[in-house]
């Protein structure tokens, strides 16, 4: 999908209640193929790494042995591309034979033995984006089909639809998929294919939705983890504030790991999602992952940051010099997470020296901080205490601030 370059509509956000079934209370994570294996159906050429039953249970075994079902990523999400051309004589849709030879539901028992999750991607339209059957005038058999095959998860793009029918047919997808009783955590993408009507768009995914995407598919490239941050610092409509434990915004997949990122822009685009509470679904090959971008997909503090139970999405309090300051509310009473990223280019990091008052903290008795992807106390300051921190060139530093 795609979305205007310019944006000029702003709104005003009221408060509404979530899609209650019980799911992403904090963000979900896991693995989606798309961004690292697009629609790659050629597994006579490539069969370690086309869209096929082999990729997800090897994704999954390394989920498991490199211990990332450990961390909270238990979701393995198959995109698109996973069916075959056509419906059966039924009208059900069916995984592609030749790619996916023992059945959508011998593979979702499959993760479930591995304490994971299975999901499956859908179009609310006549066709996939990759031109695939749709849901549209199948939803309630869709809906059934993938409760029947055990899947946890369902990533349902806006391909090949009207914007009435996005407006009909997202809500009813969410409804057929709580009457089969079946838990089935519902990732939309109906936001991003209509996000000049904000205001609506955000009370009506929080509605019917758990995630929701709001910005252009991510390619492996920092531009693009740049427009994410932009974006989200204008927080259009103040989407920003929908956010919470049931619903959450996407701005899509992780690509440390991949090709393009530098060790301290793979450092901001974890930071930076960890404090949008986004879902973090890294879409990179597992396989063969870089010992340093392991470890930031493994950080714990940072994860701890992601997947505070109070859900709040971070906002952008202000810039100090070329540095932008981010702030995020923690469960912990008075507790926050602050992340400083440096947009610049140049060659030399930037030191900012600032006190607590600044960034707007209050309590008189002072707070204890933390550098959380170092996981190094850095000590404790009253509200007008100065300390000093540099921060690399399109690099990070994430803070924890408590009260003490």
């Amino acid at each position: 999908m795609r979305l205007p370059l310019c944006v000029c509509v702003v709104a005003v956000f009221r408060l509404t209640h979530g899609l209650d079934n019980g799911l992403a209370l904090t963000p979900p994570m896991g693995f989606l193929s798309w961004e690292r294996f697009r629609c790659n159906v050629d597994c006579k050429r490539d069969p370690d790494n086309c869209i096929s039953e082999r990729l997800y249970r090897s994704i999954a075994d390394v989920m498991v042995s490199d211990g990332y079902r450990d961390l909270g990523y238990v979701y393995v999400n198959i995109d698109d591309c996973w069916s075959a051309k056509s419906r059966d004589p039924q009208g059900n849709l069916q995984p592609d034979p030749d790619r996916f030879p023992s059945g959508m539901l011998n593979l979702s028992t499959y993760m479930h033995s591995r304490g994971l999750k299975l999901g499956i991607y859908g179009d609310v339209g006549t066709e996939t984006c990759g031109g695939y059957p749709g849901s549209q005038n199948f939803l309630q058999q869709d809906a059934r089909t993938f409760a029947k095959w055990g899947i946890d998860l369902l990533k349902f793009d806006g391909c090949h639809s009207s914007r009435e029918n996005l407006a009909k047919y997202y809500p009813e997808m969410s409804r057929q998929l709580n009457q089969t009783g079946r838990s089935i955590l519902y990732s939309c993408e109906w936001a991003s294919y209509d996000i000049l009507n904000t205001e609506r768009m955000y009370e009506a995914n929080k509605k019917y939705c758990n995630t929701w995407r709001n910005f252009f598919d991510i390619q492996d490239s920092w531009r693009n983890v740049l427009e994410v941050i932009i974006y989200y610092g204008i927080d259009l409509g103040n989407f920003s504030g929908v956010a919470g434990p049931g619903g959450f915004n996407d701005p899509d997949q992780l690509i440390i790991g991949d090709f393009s990122l530098s060790y301290d822009q793979e450092k901001v685009q974890f930071g930076m999602w960890a404090m949008f509470a986004a879902p973090l679904y890294i879409s990179a090959d597992l396989r063969t992952m870089r010992p340093q971008a392991k470890s930031i997909l493994q950080n714990k503090g940072v994860i701890a940051i992601n997947q505070d139970p109070l859900g709040q999405q971070a906002k952008l309090l202000t810039k100090i010099a070329n540095i932008q300051v981010w702030t995020k509310a923690l469960a912990f009473p008075r507790s926050y997470a602050v992340a400083f990223f440096n947009p610049d280019l140049g060659g030399t990091p930037t030191l900012v020296t600032l006190t607590l008052s600044q960034i707007q903290l209050t309590n008189q008795n002072g707070y204890n901080i933390t550098d959380v992807f170092d996981d190094i106390n850095i000590g404790t300051y009253n509200l007008t205490d100065k300390f000093s921190i540099s921060i690399n060139p399109e690099g990070i530093v994430l803070l924890k601030i408590v009260p003490l």
